[in-house]
């Protein structure tokens, strides 16, 4: 069995309460537009394991370090994971066809800033978006996802929201 926090959309902001909230995760994902890299250093810091992949604001740094998507398997769960995705009926561009030809049961992006949790029927997959941690953007509540994946099974998601402040453009 393993905790999973994810997170999406730093963009180069650390909160503390990142490393309250995901104290009792064995992994760590983190779904692009990290901008400075010392937040998966950090992160690495909390849990074990931390995966990551570049998203569309992130530089050269992290471009060098990390791939737009990774597919792994973890505790008998495939995930598919990379910054810009779409939604269920709205993927982007080849994201589609990549997630029908890697059958994972969950796929995990970001970008959008909209915290999603929606099983897809037709590929038979949930997704998460677990919206933005950061400030750069127009969401008004900050927001990072936890779930439990138990030998082939998602259950126990948990959404948490960082609301001790409205963001306000």
């Amino acid at each position: 069995m393993k905790r999973i926090g994810i997170l999406s959309d730093t963009h180069s902001l650390w909160d503390d309460r990142y490393a309250k909230h995901f104290a009792d995760c064995h992994e760590i994902w983190h779904a692009g537009d990290i901008g400075d890299m010392t937040i998966i250093e950090r992160l690495g810091k909390v849990a074990p394991v931390v995966r990551a992949v570049y998203g569309n604001i992130d530089g050269a740094e992290a471009r060098r370090a990390l791939n737009a998507i990774e597919v792994f398997t973890t505790d008998g769960v495939k995930v598919v994971m990379t910054h810009i995705g779409g939604y269920p009926g709205k993927y982007a561009p080849g994201i589609r066809q990549r997630l029908w030809l890697s059958s994972p049961q969950l796929f995990v992006t970001g970008h959008s800033h909209i915290l999603k949790i929606v099983p897809d029927r037709e590929l038979n997959l949930l997704h998460v978006n677990p919206g933005a941690a950061g400030k750069q953007g127009w969401q008004t509540v900050r927001t990072l996802v936890k779930l439990t994946i138990d030998a082939g099974i998602i259950k126990d998601a948990e959404v948490i929201e960082l609301a001790d402040e409205v963001i306000r453009k």
